[in-house]
């Protein structure tokens, strides 16, 4: 079911670059709606350039000097006589100042209001939040740790070894610890507290129980911020090294209807509950039947194209209609899964060291053929920036069930074709063969602690 919309937007300024930026532009267009694409000096080459209704310069290579200059950002919309911003993932996607100065600048924000971005930014707001609304937490310290060691340790012991240590602020997989052992405790506060500070200007960090082997389960949602929400199933995002996704599936393994229905059914109450307005993702660690909140992203995810492959949603024109103050034209009973989803990430870095690989893309051939997605902003003569993240593309397949989905990935990994560069395609290979993959025993630690370590 593709959600048909008539935006009032005329003109969208694309806050970002590479394949999310591509994505949002295609989306547009589809919908007679002028996109404006920015860059910095080092992106005078990306592909969504050439198809956008107008281009301009905001700044240098540096992120900070580009697209984390809120100035420079809104002064270009000004310039280009754009009606809304849209931030993509990454970058200024969930800061709360930037959406507050878009709106106050007399611009549409294309996601949640700042007060919203805040409430779930912040890792114990977001976790009261999400209790007064109902949806299960993990057992922590309910708010910021004190510099008290004995009440640190008695905390401890109440929710039960192994704790982990995490910062309010934090994301991306860092500023977060596991301690085992009491003796650990003390100083595990402290390097966390540092980490968060010089990563977040934050030092503040709370404490949760730490499970053994969870699966990392996120519910899809659509709010319209005028009393409607729904959710589109769930993806499961357990293939992780270092708490980054390298592949991505929906629906999850082992979430009966019932189940799915429950927990969607919560997240989409609790988007009520707080106002929110737009696509987001809840995200949970999953153990032995049970759910755990741990945070909420106020943006549009990475992995959104598996949600839209078995819903046949399209997210990006779902936060444009949202953006229009336009309600949900669907209802919960209007979403039916389909078939299965996976995507698999393409980085250009090194399949063993992980390293960055930038430079030229000498030859590229993508696959093609019924239930396969190649999201990317990817060209042959094509150079990766080394002041960006790796990520240069995204392959996604469908199939009627699991088993088809992973043949057809496996077919299209190999035929995927990018030379010139060092890409993670060989792990990808690998993790498609493996065979406890291919059987769904996973948790967020297979990859790094058996897969990697054994092959």
């Amino acid at each position: 079911m593709v959600q048909q919309v008539i935006p009032s937007l005329k003109r969208i300024l694309i806050a970002n670059r590479g394949e999310i930026a591509l994505r949002i532009q295609r989306a547009c267009h589809t919908l007679g709606i002028e996109t404006v694409a920015i860059h910095s000096t080092a992106d005078r080459d990306q592909l969504h350039l050439k198809y956008a209704d107008k281009t301009l310069c905001i700044g240098k290579p540096s992120p900070q000097a580009s697209y984390l200059n809120m100035e420079a950002i809104i002064s270009a919309a000004y310039q280009s006589n754009a009606d809304a911003i849209h931030p993509g993932y990454g970058f200024l996607s969930e800061n709360a100042d930037f959406a507050e100065q878009v709106e106050r600048s007399g611009f549409t924000f294309i996601g949640p209001s700042a007060d919203v971005i805040r409430l779930m930014g912040d890792k114990i707001s977001a976790i009261s939040a999400m209790k007064n609304a109902g949806v299960p937490t993990i057992p922590g310290s309910d708010g910021v740790l004190t510099q008290d060691n004995e009440l640190n340790k008695a905390i401890a012991h109440r929710i039960g070894f192994p704790v982990i240590i995490k910062a309010t602020a934090g994301g991306g997989g860092r500023g977060m610890r596991v301690v085992l052992t009491s003796s650990q405790l003390a100083q595990a506060i402290q390097l966390t507290q540092a980490e968060a500070l010089a990563a977040f200007a934050n030092s503040d960090v709370y404490m949760e129980k730490y499970l053994q082997q969870p699966r990392h389960i996120e519910v899809q949602i659509i709010s319209d911020g005028q009393g409607n929400a729904i959710h589109l199933g769930e993806r499961d995002c357990s293939m992780q090294r270092k708490h980054q996704k390298m592949l991505e599936e929906a629906p999850a393994l082992g979430i009966d209807t019932l189940t799915r229905n429950k927990i969607g059914s919560l997240c989409s109450n609790a988007c009520l509950a707080i106002g929110y307005r737009g696509v987001g993702t809840f995200e949970f660690l999953y153990e032995a039947g049970e759910f755990y909140f741990i945070e909420m992203n106020t943006r549009i995810q990475v992995e959104h194209p598996i949600t839209e492959m078995v819903t046949g949603i399209d997210l990006i024109q779902a936060q444009l209609a949202i953006a229009s103050g336009k309600p949900l034209s669907i209802k919960q009973q209007d979403i039916q899964c389909n078939g299965h989803s996976i995507e698999c990430r393409i980085n250009a870095e090194d399949p063993q060291t992980f390293m960055p690989s930038p430079g030229t893309v000498t030859k590229l051939h993508v696959p093609g053929g019924f239930g396969i997605r190649w999201d990317s902003h990817l060209y042959s003569g094509y150079t990766v920036s080394p002041y960006y993240d790796s990520m240069i593309g995204k392959l996604i397949t469908w199939g009627e069930n699991r088993e088809i989905a992973i043949t057809r990935m496996q077919t299209a990994l190999r035929e995927l074709v990018i030379e010139g560069i060092s890409t993670n395609l060989p792990l990808l290979k690998l993790i498609l063969n493996d065979s406890e993959f291919q059987q769904g025993k996973l948790s967020i630690h297979y990859l790094e602690g058996s897969m990697l370590n054994t092959k």
